[in-house]
C-alpha cells in the first residue's frame, strides 16, 4: 500500500536505539510504496502535539552517523497512551496519510503500538504496524534478547571490573562496595557483571538479582563469608530486588505514569545504599555503593559492535515486514543452538509480548553461591563483543 511512514522511539535510551531508526531510514529509501518517512518528536506524546520531522532532508553524513550516536535522538517520552487517545492518533494518520507505524521501545512501547494497530483495524483504518524492540532490561518476551542490553551488559561488566579493581587495592579503607544496575523486574544486566570476575578473588563476590528475593538473615552470611575469604565485600544488585515478603529492598515508595516502582535517584532510594549500610553497619566498616543511573543506557564509548549492528537490522527487518503486508508484530531474535553464536531476526505476535516480562530462568542462577552460572555467560559473552581487558595482579614478592 503506497503512504507515509512514522516512526518513535519510547522509554529509556540506549546506545544502539538511533541504529534501530537508522536502520528503518535506510530499508525505507529502497521501497517505492513508502513516500514520506517521518520522525515523532518526543515519541507518541509529540505526535499527539502534531509534532514530526522530515527524516528524508536529513544528510547521508548525518545518517552515517546515526548509527554510532548514542540515546534517542528523536527524543523520547514515557507517556501511557489512554483509550480516550487513540481517536486523536488515527486523526493524525489520516491527517498525514500515515500507513506504515514503527515504535522502537520496550514493553510499555509495545502495548503502544498494538492498541494503535487495534483501534486501526476496527475503525476500517488500513495500518501496518511494526514494534521494534529496546531494552537494557533484556525482559521483552519472545526474543532471544533484546537490542540494547549487550551494550549495557558490557558497560556493567567494565565498571564493576574497573571499580572492583579500585575496592580490591583499597580494602583496607573501604572494603564494602555495592553497585547498582538497572533492571526493575529482572536481573539480565547485574548478571551481566560476572564477566567481570577472571580470578575468584576479583569483583564481583556476590550478586543479588530481582527473581531471588533475599532475607537479611542469608546477606548478612554471604556478607560474612565473602568478607572472611577475601578481606572485601564486593556486591551487585539489580535495582528492583525485593526481600521475601515481596517488599523492594529499596524502600521505595515512588511511581511512574504506569505504575511501575521508581529506584536509583529517582525514586530518592536505592537497594544499593540500603545494603551498603547493612553491611558495613554489621561488619563496622567503611564501604561506598555505587549507581550510575542512565550512563549505563547511553555509554557509546563500550557499545557492543554485535548489538550495534543487530540493532540495525532490526530497523530494517520491522520496514521489510510492513512492507510486505504485515501488521501487529514485534522484530524478534531466535539464536540457533550450538557452540558458535548464530542468530537470526524474526518476528512475534504483539500480543505474546505483552504476556509478561522475561525473567532468568533457573538455569542462569547459582542458588548456593548467590552468582549466575556458567550457562549464563556462555548466552551472554557473544552479545557484549570482544573479551574484557586482562588486568595485572602483582606478585608480591618481600624483600629480605
Amino acid at each position: 500500500m503506497k503512504g507515509n511512514l512514522v516512526i518513535g522511539q519510547s522509554g529509556g535510551p540506549t546506545a544502539v536505539i538511533n541504529a534501530s531508526l537508522a536502520g528503518v531510514i535506510s530499508e525505507a529509501k529502497k521501497h517505492g510504496n513508502i513516500d514520506g518517512i517521518y520522525g515523532m518528536r518526543f515519541g507518541i506524546e509529540g505526535f499527539l502535539e502534531g509534532k514530526l520531522i522530515d527524516l528524508r532532508a536529513e544528510s547521508e553524513s548525518t545518517l552515517k552517523l546515526l548509527k554510532d550516536t548514542p540515546s534517542s535522538a528523536l527524543g523520547s517520552c514515557r507517556m501511557k497512551l489512554a483509550n480516550e487517545q487513540l481517536p486523536a492518533v488515527l486523526e493524525m494518520l489520516k491527517r498525514f496519510n500515515i500507513r506504515y507505524f514503527f515504535y522502537i521501545g520496550g514493553d510499555d512501547s509495545q502495548n503502544t503500538t498494538h492498541r494503535v494497530v487495534e483501534y486501526c483495524k476496527a475503525q476500517g483504518y488500513e495500518l501496518h504496524g511494526i514494534g521494534i524492540p529496546k531494552t537494557v532490561d533484556n525482559d521483552l518476551y519472545g526474543t532471544d534478547h533484546t537490542p540494547g542490553y549487550g551494550s549495557a551488559a558490557r558497560y556493567v561488566a567494565l565498571s564493576t571490573q574497573q571499580g572492583g579493581r579500585l575496592a580490591y587495592d583499597m580494602r583496607r579503607v573501604d572494603p564494602v562496595l555495592v553497585y547498582q544496575a538497572v533492571g526493575r523486574d529482572a536481573g539480565w544486566l547485574a548478571a551481566a557483571a560476572a564477566l567481570a570476575r577472571q580470578e575468584e578473588i576479583d569483583p564481583p563476590h556476590l550478586i543479588y538479582v530481582p527473581e531471588r528475593p533475599l532475607t537479611k538473615e542469608r546477606l548478612i552470611s554471604d556478607i560474612e563469608k565473602c568478607y572472611e575469604r577475601f578481606g572485601l565485600v564486593s556486591i551487585v544488585v539489580g535495582e528492583g530486588i525485593v526481600w521475601t515478603d515481596g517488599t523492594p529492598v529499596s524502600g521505595t515508595q515512588v511511581f511512574d505514569k504506569f505504575g511501575n516502582p521508581e529506584f536509583g535517584a529517582g525514586g530518592g532510594a536505592s537497594a544499593a545504599m540500603v545494603i551498603k549500610n547493612l553491611a558495613c553497619d554489621h561488619l563496622n566498616v567503611r564501604g561506598e555503593f555505587q549507581i550510575v543511573e542512565s550512563l549505563q543506557m547511553a555509554g557509546m564509548d563500550r557499545v557492543s559492535i554485535v548489538d550495534r549492528d543487530e540493532a540495525f537490522m532490526a530497523g530494517e527487518e520491522a520496514v521489510r515486514l510492513a512492507a510486505s503486508g504485515k501488521t501487529g508484530l514485534m522484530v524478534a531474535f531466535e539464536r540457533d543452538p550450538g557452540p558458535k553464536y548464530v542468530c537470526k531476526v524474526s518476528a512475534v505476535p504483539l500480543t505474546r509480548v505483552n504476556e509478561g516480562k522475561q525473567r532468568m530462568p533457573d538455569k542462569y542462577l547459582d542458588d548456593e553461591n548467590s552468582y549466575v552460572t556458567p550457562e549464563f555467560l556462555d548466552y551472554l559473552r557473544p552479545l557484549v563483543g570482544p573479551d574484557l581487558p586482562q588486568m595485572a595482579r602483582l606478585a608480591f614478592t618481600p624483600v629480605k
